[in-house]
Parts: structure tokens; C-alpha cells; sequence
């Protein structure tokens, strides 16, 4: 690593630790021309990555002590192509759960969804609008665990219905969570959603909104609406700007292992809200 000073979304050691086993089994399988010159680190990569993801800005204008952005951004987008992305997303998942005294496999899920504006650069075909909550723009459709750890992601136009997104989502727990056997939803995801989790083995359970005015948490689902707030403190994510929604769905599991990394090594990020004499907030 370079003598640079670092930054705050910078790994630590320990948090490099964790994954750097993944990428030294990536460089190492890699054969075939262009492979031979390995000039960068691909610690200084994935801290670019984060940098980008945690504050938000374009490639092109991340510092010039990185790697050049569009040689970072030929990482990110392999990663996400080969599913090392992910890999390192699941392996920091399962290691989160055994920290907190789970198995690696959940046996329940949560599943919800969040639309989110999108930027200029976004196709128009890729983009749709969320008639209740009037967001024209990109929807991301969620399944956690019970600890609000990301399970399954899919990234559709805002105009796509919950339903048609949950019977995705569905499929994608049955495919690779087999021991997901009960799924929390809300209101929206009633109906056709119920009979295809049946289909598959998975007991869909719709959790009603409690009869009293005012904020309350939601039984079971509030988690997944915490997920959603750990997100939206990757700036990145505050609205959709990547050009393929296989790209904000990347975007989605380097957050959730930005998250991750921080709590398995207990460092935690300060922010905004965090007044001074109380302890800081993970992001």
C-alpha cells in the first residue's frame, strides 16, 4: 500500500483482513493476455471503490492518489461481472452472522422495497414511475435476514409493482438460501406473492401496520427499514447513478460490506448527526 495519507473510508488492516483472501485467489486465477503487468494494489482499488461509494462523487473525480478512475472502475465493473463482488459481500455476511451467535445460513427473511431517484446518465428505458410515492427513477427491491444483512437484491425500473419484484426476489432466496423457510413482508406483497412463495416451499407472512397513529417500528420488517437507512449513508445510493442496474446493485453490496467490515472489526464512522461527547455511529 502506498505511503498516501489515507482517507476515512480508507480499510484498515483488520478490515482488509477480512477479504483480502479473496482478491489474492482472484489475481492468482487470473490467466491470458493483459494479466502478466500487475501494476496496482488492489487494496488502493477497493479503497477507491469505498471512497466512491461512501462520498458520492463520479469516477472521473476521485484523487489523483488512487489508481486512475477509469482503471478502478475496470475492477469494479469485473468484479461485479465475475461475482467477486458479491463473494466478498456473502463471505463478510456469514462471518457477520457467526459474530452474532447465527448459524452462516438464515431460516428467515424480510423483504421490502425503496424507490430512489435516478441521474441524468440513466437510460430512460431503465427508468419508470413509482405512482404512490410519485418518484420517477429506479426501485430497489430487498430481502434481508433478521439482523437486516442483504440476502437478494434486484434493481428494476421505479413503475415495477412490489409483487413482481417480491416473486423475483422469492426465487432468488429459494435458489440460494434453500433454508429460508418463512419471509416477512407488508401490505403490498399479498396475493400472488402468498401462492408463489408457497410454490417454493416459503411461508410468506404479511405483517399489518399497527391500528394506532404515529411512528411505530414494524414487527419483524423493521429491519429491513434499518438496512435501507445504512444504505442511504453511502451518498452513492442516495439516488441511482449508475448507467446499468447490475452496476447499482454492486453499488448496493459494497455499502452493505462497508457496514459489515466496520462492525466485524468494531470501527464505526462518524457522522452528521453525531453530537459531540456521544459515541459515534456506524456506517
Amino acid at each position: 500500500m502506498s505511503a498516501r495519507r489515507s482517507y476515512r473510508s480508507d480499510l484498515s488492516d483488520a478490515r482488509w483482513a477480512l477479504i483480502e483472501p479473496v482478491f489474492t485467489r482472484w489475481r492468482t486465477d487470473r490467466t491470458g493476455p493483459g494479466t502478466a503487468a500487475r501494476i496496482h494494489d488492489l487494496r488502493e482499488i477497493v479503497n477507491a471503490i469505498f471512497y466512491v461509494n461512501r462520498t458520492g462523487i463520479p469516477w472521473e473525480y476521485l484523487p489523483h492518489d488512487f489508481p486512475p478512475y477509469k482503471t478502478v472502475y475496470d475492477y469494479y465493473a469485473k468484479w461485479e461481472a465475475d461475482g467477486t463482488t458479491q463473494q466478498v459481500h456473502d463471505l463478510l455476511r456469514e462471518a457477520t452472522r457467526r459474530a452474532r451467535g447465527r448459524t452462516a445460513t438464515p431460516s428467515a427473511a424480510v423483504v421490502d422495497a425503496q424507490s430512489v431517484k435516478t441521474s441524468s446518465n440513466v437510460a430512460e428505458d431503465s427508468q419508470g414511475i413509482d405512482a404512490g410515492k410519485k418518484i420517477k427513477g429506479r426501485k430497489r427491491h430487498l430481502a434481508t435476514d433478521t439482523l437486516g444483512l442483504v440476502l437478494a437484491v434486484l434493481v428494476t425500473a421505479a413503475c415495477v409493482q412490489d409483487a413482481a419484484g417480491g416473486k423475483q426476489l422469492l426465487d432468488q432466496i429459494a435458489t440460494a438460501h434453500r433454508s429460508v423457510g418463512k419471509v416477512w413482508a407488508d401490505g403490498s406483497y399479498q396475493g400472488s406473492v402468498i401462492d408463489h412463495g408457497a410454490r417454493l416451499g416459503i411461508d410468506v407472512e404479511v405483517v399489518k401496520r399497527p391500528s394506532r397513529t404515529g411512528f411505530r417500528p414494524q414487527p419483524k420488517r423493521w429491519v429491513i427499514e434499518r438496512t435501507f437507512g445504512w444504505l442511504m449513508q453511502h451518498r452513492r445510493l442516495t439516488r441511482d447513478y449508475e448507467a446499468l442496474p447490475q452496476r447499482s446493485r454492486a453499488m448496493i453490496h459494497w455499502a452493505m460490506s462497508n457496514t459489515m467490515s466496520r462492525a466485524l472489526t468494531g470501527e464505526s464512522t462518524p457522522t452528521w448527526r453525531t453530537e459531540t461527547g456521544n459515541p459515534p455511529t456506524t456506517a
